[in-house]
């Protein structure tokens, strides 16, 4: 629990995910959201955050390749780190 929310974590903060009334929010942090920008297009969103709807499917294939981007994203954080 990271934020009062679940949150994977790998070499620090991964994602977070918490259920609504209406949708299940994912912050992958503005990074990935950025990345993949036209995949989420069909999607509510704010800088580091998405929403999907509850009434449709999750996008687990999107989320999967998320999650992998962030995982590299950290893998690179704690290289730059240990160098300097």
């Amino acid at each position: 629990m990271n934020y009062g929310i679940p949150t994977f974590k790998f070499r620090g903060n991964l994602v977070h995910f918490a259920a609504f009334e209406t949708h299940i929010g994912f912050y992958p942090t503005p990074s990935a959201i950025t990345a993949f920008k036209k995949q989420l297009l069909p999607y509510a969103q704010a800088k580091g955050s998405v929403q999907f709807p509850l009434h449709e499917p999750m996008p687990l294939a999107l989320v999967q390749r998320i999650v992998k981007f962030r995982v590299k994203e950290n893998e690179k954080k704690k290289t730059v780190n240990s160098e300097g």
